[in-house]
């Protein structure tokens, strides 16, 4: 009985693991060193370094399936319905990012692109699983080729966390979180679609997850090994080192690949398209990503098919990330624990699993997923009326 209650019906464990293990990953990025005395990578960058975030977005992507249907798309009504309760989940989402945007910390604060993302998704959740599967291959190959026609002419970003101040700058505030920000919600539209097609399937199934899992481990290694070979081609890395400008030049080439840009590539050469460094949002990028996005995820609906209760404890954290994330981020503000070292970095990680284990405990929602979940079925009910909810 107690193990039945520390697993809510139809909540899948292994992804509230994912969503733990993406949020201890960010906070490794946040609270250790992510380079060497020499400009080169440490480990927890190596490992961590956009492949948390990317995890993220991949899992809200399974998220917008299972709020809107699970293996069947909704229709009729009760797609407009829930289409209304996802939108104002963006928004609350999008204004809790503006409110920590404006902190004192050096975190580039992902919930305001994610908002917008989220709202981005919303048309295709009309889709099934295949569909949603091939749009994601092909918004991975041709998202960023639009991305380098466009952003030469955008306004040029900022990489500023964006706040409610950056609201009188309407055009360049869009510009910023849909193409040119840290977290660009046009590529990004990758993860999403593939977290959806993923959130189509039957996840309680073991082969399901298995097949996640190697389809992930297939996509990141053949999409990390294609670059390689695309860069090391005669003259590509002299062409990259001419045209490096932007966030990352007094790193030199080599630190560039290595450790990663902010969000996008330089656009004076087609052959940036061709790297896979962490935050550039290239096509090896994104496929490389979300598929180690994919392997997580499947590994963690495999191994969480045992003692499940204990899983949803040991990383109740994954079931309220909004909450935590956002307590993360107060908590590094000059105010409490702003240092890069690793006793920070366990203080952050043991506050965030013991307070999601009580949660769990609990039987209880973290406060802020409280909030958007009643902002979001009050939505939802005002425009369901008396429509039955699913068909």
């Amino acid at each position: 009985m107690v193990a039945a209650a520390l697993v809510r019906p139809g909540r899948v464990v292994g992804l509230d693991v994912a969503r733990c293990i993406a949020l201890i990953g960010m906070i490794s990025t946040h609270a250790l060193v992510t380079s060497t005395p020499d400009g080169g990578t440490t480990v927890v960058q190596s490992i961590a370094g956009g492949r948390s975030a990317a995890l993220f977005a991949v899992l809200a992507g399974v998220s917008l399936s299972l709020m809107s249907g699970r293996r069947t798309p909704l229709r009729g009504r009760a797609w407009w319905a829930a289409a209304a309760g996802l939108a104002v989940r963006a928004l609350v989402i999008a204004f809790i990012g503006l409110i920590l945007g404006a902190l004192d910390t050096t975190i580039a604060i992902i919930l305001t692109y994610y908002g917008v993302l989220f709202a981005l998704g919303i048309p295709f959740t009309l889709l099934g699983a295949r569909a949603l599967a091939a749009l994601a291959v092909g918004w991975c190959a041709l998202a960023p080729v639009v991305s380098h026609l466009l952003r030469p002419d955008l306004p040029r970003p900022t990489l500023a966390s964006p706040t409610f101040d950056h609201l009188v700058f309407p055009v360049e505030l869009v510009s910023e979180l849909t193409f040119s920000g840290y977290y660009p919600a046009w590529s990004w539209l990758t993860y999403l679609l593939a977290g959806m097609a993923i959130g189509r399937l039957d996840l309680r199934r073991p082969t399901t997850a298995a097949w996640v899992l190697v389809v992930g481990v297939v996509t990141a290694v053949l999409a990390k090994a294609a670059s390689a070979y695309l860069v090391d081609q005669p003259g590509v890395r002299s062409t990259l080192a001419r045209t490096l400008t932007g966030s990352r030049p007094e790193g030199g080439l080599e630190n560039t690949l290595e450790h990663g840009l902010f969000g996008t590539t330089p656009t004076g050469s087609w052959w940036w398209l061709a790297t896979s460094a962490p935050h550039t949002a290239t096509p090896f990028d994104l496929a490389h990503t979300t598929g180690t996005a994919l392997a997580l995820i499947g590994l963690c609906l495999l191994v969480t098919r045992f003692v499940p209760a204990v899983w949803a404890v040991v990383f109740g954290a994954g079931a309220m990330t909004l909450t935590l994330y956002s307590l993360h981020v107060v908590l590094r503000t000059p105010t409490f624990w702003p240092d890069d070292d690793v006793p920070t970095f366990t203080l952050h990680v043991v506050v965030v699993l013991v307070i999601g284990a009580l949660f769990r405990l609990a039987d209880r929602s973290g406060p802020l997923e409280r909030v958007t979940a009643d902002m979001s079925r009050a939505a939802r009910l005002a425009v369901a009326g008396a429509e039955p909810a699913r068909r």
